[in-house]
């Protein structure tokens, strides 16, 4: 698909949004597992706003830009970025693949239920992806423990529970503060966009 160039209130907000996820990350705003160390946040809502403001190439760059500047601005936390882009991506691309599939456009999401199914692919995706990237990756680097021991510390079910809120707390925040506060009136061409 042909993209047009990028606008200049577009990279405004990019830009914008993209902060936003840097400072929510360095500021921590959350919920930490005392447990099992993991958090839920808010540092990925911004994503979901580029994404239901512009689409999906939008929302790429904001979680790249929010990423790249979180692990350059906190270098201990380059493998949460990591995870936390790779867990998010597969939500956005559902629900960006939901649309194509629908042939609709995204203001269609602003009646919640067009979010139901490609929401509940995208988790199973995600989860699919998070769980054994966590056992075989992040908590052996972060822990030092070895697979098996992360698989007995940390039962797969708490980490795909950890998800399912993320991604719900995610896209939920995000469409409440487009639709509900009319942030979409931001959008670009709202009655001519693209429809990902």
């Amino acid at each position: 698909m042909k993209h047009s160039p990028l606008r200049v209130r577009e990279i405004a907000v990019i830009g914008a949004l993209a902060a936003l996820s840097t400072v929510t990350q360095l500021i921590h705003l959350g919920y930490q597992s005392p447990q099992w160390g993991m958090w839920i946040d808010i540092v990925a809502v911004s994503w979901f706003i580029a994404f239901f403001l512009f689409g999906t190439r939008s929302a790429f760059i904001v979680s790249a830009i929010g990423a790249l500047m979180i692990t350059l601005f906190a270098p201990d936390t380059w493998l949460g970025a990591g995870m936390k882009w790779l867990a998010t991506a597969p939500i956005w691309i559902s629900l960006s693949l939901g649309l194509m599939i629908m042939h609709a456009k995204r203001s269609s999401f602003i009646n919640p239920l067009f979010l139901i199914a490609p929401l509940v692919i995208g988790i199973i995706v995600r989860c699919l992806i998070i769980i054994p990237v966590n056992y075989y990756y992040a908590i052996p680097i972060w822990t030092k423990m070895t697979p098996s021991q992360a698989m007995t510390a940390i039962p797969w079910y708490i980490i795909a529970l950890f998800n399912i809120v993320q991604t719900i707390l995610d896209v939920g925040l995000a469409w409440i503060i487009v639709y509900r506060f009319k942030l979409s009136r931001y959008a670009k061409d709202p009655g001519k966009e693209e429809s990902v």
